[in-house]
């Protein structure tokens, strides 16, 4: 049985910003109107940050954006939301997080089988000669997937 993922948004700058190391795939604690905003297509990642605080998993700075025909029981669209993973998930993100320059980004916030997740990444900090390699080698790939493109049609 395939699984239906429905990508809501993503967060491109956390691959430009930093190397990442390890993925996890987290369950997020959501309300009810926060799960119809969602549906909508309607979320920002780019500011999110993760944080484990008391062996909880913590995202902070998603913006969700009220729901348009929510009444009183709207959510706030900052507001810190719970990330669901295992114990054991969560002593390794704290044991590898304690090491110099790892952070815990959001990557993609989506919906798999009708459940809402958000992938973190365990994240190592990028400096500003990294991205401008990244950034070349992006460039040198794509002109030469030109090139050979272009090589086929002149025959």
């Amino acid at each position: 049985m395939a699984e239906a993922v429905k990508v809501v948004a993503t967060n491109r700058s956390a691959r430009h910003d930093y190397f990442i190391d390890d993925v996890f795939e987290a369950g997020i604690a959501l309300t009810g109107t926060e799960v119809k905003s969602l549906r909508q297509g309607r979320a920002t990642i780019g500011d999110g940050y993760v944080y484990i605080d008391a062996h909880e998993a913590w995202a902070e700075n998603l913006h969700i954006p009220e729901y348009s025909q929510g009444t009183w029981t709207n959510h706030a669209p900052r507001r810190k939301r719970k990330l669901l993973l295992h114990h054991t998930e969560i002593n390794e993100l704290l044991i590898r997080t304690r090491e110099k320059g790892h952070t815990i980004v959001p990557l993609r916030l989506y919906f798999k089988d009708g459940r809402a997740k958000l992938e973190i990444g365990l994240a190592r900090g990028k400096k500003l000669y990294d991205k401008r390699q990244a950034l070349r080698e992006r460039q040198d790939a794509r002109e030469a997937q030109r090139a050979m493109s272009t090589k086929g049609r002149a025959e």
